[in-house]
């Protein structure tokens, strides 16, 4: 795997690369019934190339938790909105992909994640907004150390419908804790 910014035993985390739009694109279609209604992960290659595009602002990155052993696949995150000065704070979202599902990948993904925007990043704050009712995303959130900060009600278009979304936050003292 090129590129790899940490692991675990189980888990390397690097950044997306073109190399892996045909992977992501069968991952997504394959997944389709465990992130819908929750999530819309690209599924079509001019929206992964979208994605790549994006990788190479300032304000975004986007990371993938791979397998140490096969080197497939497992988890994205996207770090958005990265805002620099007084702010340090960034928008996360994730997503998981079923063939890799209940096996603690994007646990493990999560906290090397958290140790990059924390650590190299120099984020001060992260934000993940998680629809009520997808229990697996709330896991993962609060698991991690997110703490639920409020309800915001049609806060964010997804599947082409306005869905209300819990708050959740750490910032970097409270992982350090």
């Amino acid at each position: 795997m090129s590129s790899v910014l940490s692991t675990t035993e189980r888990v390397a985390l690097r950044r997306l690369a073109a190399g892996d739009v045909d992977e992501l694109l069968v991952l997504a279609r394959e997944s389709r019934d465990l992130h819908r209604p929750w999530a819309y992960p690209p599924e079509r290659r001019d929206q992964l190339e979208d994605l790549l595009a994006r990788t190479a602002r300032d304000d975004f990155e986007s990371l993938l938790a791979c397998r140490m052993d096969t080197g497939e696949i497992a988890g994205v995150f996207n770090l958005s909105q990265i805002f620099r000065g007084a702010f340090q704070s960034a928008f996360l979202g994730y997503y998981g992909h079923a063939r890799h599902a209940g096996q603690g990948l994007m646990r493990e993904g999560l906290a090397l994640t958290l140790a990059h925007a924390f650590g190299p990043l120099a984020l001060h704050r992260l934000e993940v907004n998680i629809q009520p009712g997808n229990a697996a995303s709330v896991a993962l959130a609060t698991g991690a150390g997110f703490r639920l900060e409020g309800f915001s009600p049609r806060y964010l278009q997804v599947g082409g419908r306005w869905r209300d979304h819990e708050r959740y936050a750490l910032t970097a003292e409270e992982l350090r804790r």
